[in-house]
């Protein structure tokens, strides 16, 4: 399927004369490593948008308390429509009334390493091992860094999916929790939730 049947979901959701959200379609995949982002999302409800580059999308889950570099959390990653690979990019204020409503900041961003294999360690492609309900990858960004897995774990008939993000335990087990989101700083811009709605509300 291509990028633009995948951003049907997307642009159905949306009305461009009102938002500052990119459109999507301008922008080829070019980097040696596929791209990841972590945006902090304060609409009805404070959460982390964690996207991954897959193909010429990113594949989006909704991470309610956040990536943690702690190998003993577990986050509840729910999977949302595909963005378009400039969503990366894109922090400011959604306004009220519009899907998604609220002010975003890009919390961290890089480049990724797919890293699932089979059960005789030879390497599988990214968006089937997704498919197929687990995928391992290796993180690196400004802020998040190492080997991080994710597993679907609910698979319902209504289409309800639900899968976990879970650091590896590899090197170690020391890592902090997600940040206080009211507190952190965008890896774009440097500035806070409360700056942005400011500066761009």
């Amino acid at each position: 399927m291509g990028g633009a049947d995948r951003l049907r979901d997307y642009h159905g959701k949306r009305h461009f004369d009102r938002t500052g959200e990119p459109r999507g379609g301008g922008r080829e995949a070019r980097d040696a490593l596929p791209r990841f982002v972590v945006q902090i999302h304060d609409a009805r409800r404070m959460h982390f948008d964690f996207r991954l580059q897959v193909g010429d999308v990113l594949k989006s889950w909704s991470v309610p308390k956040g990536p943690s570099a702690d190998p003993r959390d577990k986050r509840l990653a729910v999977p949302t429509e595909d963005h378009p690979l400039e969503y990366e990019e894109f922090e400011g204020v959604i306004p009220r009334g519009e899907y998604g409503g609220g002010t975003v900041i890009v919390w961290d961003r890089g480049g990724y390493e797919p890293l699932s294999h089979d059960r005789r360690g030879r390497p599988v492609d990214f968006a089937a091992s997704l498919e197929r309900g687990h995928a391992t990858f290796r993180l690196h960004g400004a802020k998040l860094r190492g080997e991080y897995a994710l597993t679907r774990f609910r698979s319902g008939d209504d289409g309800e999916e639900a899968w976990l993000l879970v650091r590896a335990a590899r090197g170690g087990s020391g890592g902090r929790g997600a940040p206080d989101p009211h507190r952190a700083r965008s890896a774009r811009t440097g500035r806070t939730l409360a700056q942005v709605a400011k500066e761009d509300g």
